[in-house]
């Protein structure tokens, strides 16, 4: 179970308003409840009082994700696999990122790059080839990824 200061911390007012503005700033599609992101903030004011009462008493479980798939890209015989959460569900983990984000991103060492906010592997492996036993190593670069081969 969270501590209470994470419970209160996640539970902020503020907190859940800065939640819901990211939510809302990326929309995409609706999930398996059908609630489109813009009816998102009506839905929350008449129902957060029964959603924050499950999630408070542990009750609360994320609907199944409606699987979509789409086009890769520059691939048009290829699919890919894609999972489309409810919007509550969204607003709710966002709720819970930002929360915990304070507390666990401190820990990190400065080199650590993976799945951090405002980190990529581009950056990652800049850094890397910026020390002396990765100098001579080199990168490739593809219309979506990017390869690097690190040799000392």
């Amino acid at each position: 179970m969270l501590g209470e200061d994470l419970r209160e911390a996640i539970g902020a007012r503020d907190n859940l308003r800065v939640a819901l503005k990211r939510v809302r700033q990326n929309p995409g599609s609706p999930g398996t409840d059908g609630l489109r992101v813009e009816e998102l903030p009506l839905y929350l004011k008449e129902q957060w009082r029964s959603i924050k009462e499950l999630l408070l008493e542990g009750e609360y479980g994320p609907r199944p994700v409606k699987r979509v798939e789409i086009p890769k890209p520059g691939k048009a015989t290829e699919k890919r696999k894609r999972s489309i959460p409810c919007g509550v569900d969204r607003f709710i983990e966002q709720a819970i990122v930002q929360g915990l984000q304070p507390r666990w991103d401190p820990p990190f060492s400065d080199p650590s790059y993976g799945f951090r906010p405002g980190r990529s592997a581009p950056q990652a492996i800049a850094r890397a080839q910026s020390y002396p036993y990765f100098r001579n190593s080199a990168s490739i670069f593809t219309k979506t990824r990017r390869f690097a081969f690190l040799t000392p």
